[in-house]
């Protein structure tokens, strides 16, 4: 019966840590992962070139203007690693990189990537996926 109860404990002890785990890990990794992404665009000039694509296309510039007039204290998450939990949960990891590789090589179009997104997510949640790319666009914080 002690061991019963060690190995139960062992057991919670284990699971709050892994748990803890993949929510740092993800908050890390993806916090780490803009970071960069946004560093070699601006080093690269790259950005400047995304700024003006997003203002040039009707759709994605209202987009923008959605992100910027919505009320953040309202959105389900404010951060990229809730975000991507969130992405990672409900579209998958493979589907993600799915679209990722297709929008590279110009398979398929950022507008029928985003219409992928509204497949899978509620519109709170896509609103907060563009209040976040908004602030990483255009360094707001």
């Amino acid at each position: 019966m002690k061991i019963l109860k060690v190995l139960i404990v062992l057991l919670v002890v284990f699971s709050i840590g892994a748990i803890a785990v993949y929510y740092l890990g993800t908050n890390m990794a993806s916090e780490k992962i803009v970071n960069e992404a946004t560093e070699q665009m601006e080093s690269s000039g790259k950005l400047d070139k995304v700024k003006e694509y997003v203002e040039s296309d009707p759709e994605l510039s209202g987009y923008i203007e959605e992100a910027k007039a919505a009320d953040e204290s309202s959105l389900p998450f404010n951060t990229t690693g809730q975000a991507t939990r969130v992405l990672v949960q409900k579209v998958g990891m493979s589907e993600l990189n799915t679209i990722r590789t297709e929008v590279q090589n110009g398979t398929l179009t950022p507008q029928e990537a985003v219409q992928k997104l509204e497949g899978k997510l509620t519109e709170e949640e896509m609103l907060a996926l563009k209040v976040i790319a908004y602030k990483e666009i255009y360094n707001q914080q």
